[in-house]
């Protein structure tokens, strides 16, 4: 994993205990990753990532939806995931 994917699943890891530390049992939360072929199928590694980052934090992954769209750059993926405490 790089360095901005270390520094993205670091700050989903702490988003997650803050969400317990606050009592919550659902999480949601907005993924974004830059897309540089969105015609092709690929592993999106950085989310994976990001997701078992949470998930180690004692979060399952119960729903997830995706879009694609263009932002200032260029394109952008973005997963919107709910998860629930385990």
């Amino acid at each position: 994993m790089g360095w901005i994917n270390n520094a993205k699943g670091d700050g989903a890891s702490r988003h997650a205990r803050e969400a317990i530390q606050a009592g919550n049992s659902v999480l949601v939360y907005k993924f974004i990753e830059a897309n540089t072929n969105s015609r092709a199928t690929a592993p999106m590694t950085g989310m994976a990532e990001q997701i078992q980052a949470i998930e180690a934090e004692g979060w399952r992954l119960d729903k997830m939806a995706a879009a694609e769209g263009k932002a200032l750059s260029g394109e952008r993926v973005a997963l919107v995931c709910l998860f629930r405490r385990m």
